[in-house]
């Protein structure tokens, strides 16, 4: 496989890596206090209400329930309510999947990858 030169003949050269670079996943790590919550719950393993997760981020209710909403939509959660109780979990499968397949398309595009000596590693 040739290997494109300049930055402009990467950009015009679309490889599975153009798919999997997700803004909206991205942005949603991008906050301090999301990284936070979602570390809490995945700690955590099960689901939780809004009310417990804010306890643990000292973090005012409203803006947990924002900062969830926002992990959510970026399909690293999956909010569950029960009557008037939100429950959040990690969507973890989802999640390693995604950064799996991120990282083996990561490591395609780099010809001088050690995994990619003496051959190329396909992407899932």
């Amino acid at each position: 496989m040739r290997w494109p030169r300049t930055p402009r003949q990467a950009a015009a050269c679309r490889r599975p890596v153009d798919g999997l670079l997700d803004p909206a996943f991205f942005r949603a790590l991008g906050d301090p206090t999301r990284v936070r919550i979602l570390a809490c719950l995945i700690k955590c393993g099960r689901p939780c209400p809004v009310g417990a997760i804010a306890e643990c981020c000292s973090v005012d209710l409203s803006v947990v329930s924002r900062h969830l909403q926002a992990l959510a939509r970026a399909g690293l959660l999956e909010p569950r309510k029960e009557g008037r109780v939100v429950s959040y979990s990690v969507r973890s499968a989802e999640m390693c999947r995604t950064l799996r397949r991120l990282a083996d398309a990561v490591e395609a595009c780099d010809p001088g990858s050690a995994c990619c000596r003496g051959g190329r590693r396909a992407v899932r």
